[in-house]
């Protein structure tokens, strides 16, 4: 057996060349992202079959909060049904109070029975909703087809 090399973690990064490496204590106060006082914002509505989970970003994307029917406590069919779908956008209502976002644009994609629900939802708790676009993938010829059967 040979000697244990225990090295520090600062000692790692300077070793790599990082002298930029932010030392915080545990507890330290870190400074509100920059998306704390956007006012537009974007939805993203994706209702499946099996799940409907809704993003919530920032006018240039980045994601602020999200949430899911599985990640509220629904499980197995209970997750794509509308009733599911509004209590996500509640949730995520919650999540987002903080950040002072006024106005949504709303995009939808797949064909989940929480849909509507989802956006109603949404503007239902105050949010104005700006535009609903449907970004649904839509096959322009399909997958190619098998190959017939010989017997």
């Amino acid at each position: 057996m040979g000697k244990k090399h225990i090295i520090k973690k600062e000692e790692e990064a300077s070793k790599k060349g990082n002298n930029d490496v932010k030392k915080e204590k545990d507890g330290a106060i870190k400074k509100s992202p920059s998306y704390a006082r956007t006012v537009n914002g974007r939805a993203y509505v994706h209702a499946s079959y099996n799940n409907t989970i809704i993003t919530i970003t920032d006018s240039s994307g980045n994601v602020i909060s999200w949430a899911s029917a599985g990640a509220v406590g629904f499980k197995g069919a209970k997750k794509s049904t509308p009733f599911a779908a509004s209590r996500v956008a509640e949730i995520l209502m919650e999540k987002i109070a903080k950040t002072g976002i006024k106005n949504i644009e709303v995009f939808v994609r797949g064909i989940g029975a929480g849909r509507d629900s989802a956006i109603r939802s949404l503007a239902s708790r105050g949010l104005n909703v700006i535009s609903i676009e449907d970004i649904t993938p839509l096959p322009h010829n399909g997958c190619r087809p098998k190959k017939p059967r010989r017997i």
